[in-house]
């Protein structure tokens, strides 16, 4: 089994990535997006041994893929929808996601109290063939509860009412570093990542793709990359390059993605107290909700609420905030409010619409992906989900191949090969935040200097150190949002930490003073819309 653990890290230094991209040559793949699904063509691709470079105009898992609900599952209201060929491929997935990142994606128990008498064997015969589904990568057998054993698993549920409940098996994960994983493994096989490089134009030759022309967002540098074959995995921002497209898509071409907004709010661990997850399947609008113990706190959500603008830091609605407290207060003893709220976040999903039809609901919208071949020979993917990133990569891959886009199909399947970090571990990613979560690295974070100067919240100097020389780290924001977590966790302590992580990353990259935009996202991050 491969192992890139076993590899020493590949240093991220800022400027002799921007030199390698400079230095011309033509690669096999050139990948845009670095996101779940660019993260694993890249990967993919480099495994192969393809010559593969990707450019992400802001950082790694900036958008959707850093703000997700944490899940590493099947999708139990996919198949309510009977849509079982994506459920099967997703439990499949998600065991290879938790044997090849231990450290970062596991198992996890959730449970479905029961307050009608209809509703726990109801449930309970489809998890049964949830279960059944997952075969052999199964995680647990469904088990049907009494409400005492529902009681003490799920410690704050609201117990009047209360006849029982179910428990069955998915995973969780924590995203933005297991998308950090996949560049860092990437790396380690050849592939060349930068972050804040954006495309600016598409090269055509005769009416074919044959590059794109970037440019360094730190610099202002621009450049050409000259390739055989373009990925478009830019995520709900995918229609705006297949516009570009004007040899293929077309100025005229009609949207794929319908985007749709999903809204997540995290208070203390003590509201529900337990390492277990709450799973509520059809609340009073028929919308699900999520209880999930998440690096020392809860996640409660999540919403789906069609989008059409594309912002880069979503807003919010007021309804959606509404709708978590408010559905949340019926099945815990302890009513979450305003004040208790530590971090509010939102992700936009990027679902594919049917073609030519008015979306006016996302809920039934199917989370499968899609992948299309532009005449120009732009390769465009978006939809799905992270647990089935890998399979999306693959797919992607595949369709290159037999379009002629890449040299002669060669082997390479990642289905086996552990990412970066990758350890047993003793810790549940329902466990504060620490060191456990750099796995197998551990050791030489923990060399670095001011290991023992912890900053705040699983936080110490060494980490940002790490984050600056291995982990592609340039921002704040960076830092206190993706390579640690604590944006998403506490927006009021990432902020008081903002000056001495930026204090850190200049005396590291020997970048400039950058706090007052982390410092108003922080705001934003902790403040309820009105």
């Amino acid at each position: 089994m491969s192992n890139a653990a076993e590899l020493p890290p590949a240093p991220t230094v800022r400027a002799e990535l921007i030199a390698r991209l400079a230095s011309g040559g033509r690669y096999d793949l050139a990948v845009i997006g670095g996101g779940a699904t660019g993260l694993g063509v890249a990967l993919d691709a480099a495994n192969r041994g393809l010559s593969v470079v990707l450019v992400e105009s802001h950082d790694f898992a900036k958008g959707s893929s850093s703000r997700a609900t944490k899940l590493v599952h099947g999708g139990v209201r996919y198949l309510a929808q009977g849509n079982i060929s994506l459920v099967r491929e997703a439990l499949h997935e998600r065991s290879t996601l938790l044997a090849n990142a231990p450290h970062l994606a596991q198992p996890l128990p959730f449970v479905m109290p029961s307050y009608k008498f209809w509703e726990a064997p109801f449930y309970g015969v489809g998890l049964k063939m949830y279960d059944a589904l997952a075969g052999k990568a199964g995680l647990g057998p469904t088990e049907f509860l009494n409400a005492g054993e529902t009681r003490a698993l799920l410690p704050t549920v609201r117990s009047q009412g209360l006849r029982g409940g179910v428990k069955y098996w998915d995973g969780q994960f924590d995203d933005a570093r297991l998308a950090l994983a996949l560049a860092r493994t990437a790396a380690q096989k050849g592939a060349l990542l930068v972050n804040y490089c954006a495309v600016t134009g598409l090269l055509h030759d005769c009416g074919k793709l044959v590059g794109l022309r970037v440019q360094d967002r730190e610099t202002g540098r621009h450049m050409e990359i000259r390739t055989g074959c373009v990925v478009n995995a830019a995520g709900v921002w995918v229609d705006q390059l297949r516009f570009q497209d004007g040899e293929g898509a077309g100025h005229h071409a009609s949207p794929m993605v319908a985007p749709s907004q999903g809204v997540h709010i995290v208070v203390d661990r003590d509201f529900l107290p337990t390492d277990h997850a709450m799973l509520i399947p059809r609340t009073g609008d028929g919308r699900v909700l999520f209880a999930v113990p998440w690096l020392g706190k809860t996640i409660l959500g999540t919403t789906d609420t069609p989008r059409s603008d594309l912002a880069r830091e979503p807003l919010p609605f007021r309804e959606e905030v509404d709708f978590i407290l408010n559905e949340s207060a019926l099945y815990l003893s302890r009513q979450p409010r305003a004040n208790d709220v530590r971090s509010i976040w939102v992700g936009l999903r990027p679902l594919v619409k049917p073609p030519d039809e008015a979306v006016e609901s996302t809920q039934s919208l199917s989370r499968e992906h899609t992948v299309l071949v532009s005449k120009s020979g732009l390769v465009t993917v978006t939809g799905g989900k992270w647990t089935t990133y890998r399979a999306m990569a693959e797919d992607v891959m595949d369709r290159c191949f037999s379009a002629g886009l890449l040299p002669a199909q060669r082997g390479g399947s990642t289905a086996k090969l552990r990412l970066v970090g990758a350890c047993p571990s003793h810790h549940k990613i329902s466990d504060p935040p620490g060191l456990h979560l750099y796995g197998s690295e551990s050791s030489l974070v923990q060399s670095l200097a001011g290991s023992a100067r912890h900053l705040g919240g699983g936080l110490t100097e060494a980490m940002v150190r790490f984050a600056a020389r291995y982990e592609y780290a340039r921002t704040v924001e960076d830092v206190l949002a993706r390579r640690s977590r604590l944006l998403f966790l506490n927006a009021s302590l990432a902020q008081s930490l903002a000056k001495e992580v930026d204090a850190i990353l200049r005396a590291e990259n020997g970048t400039p003073e950058n706090t007052a935009d982390f410092v108003a996202l922080c705001t934003q991050y902790h403040t309820l819309p009105g």
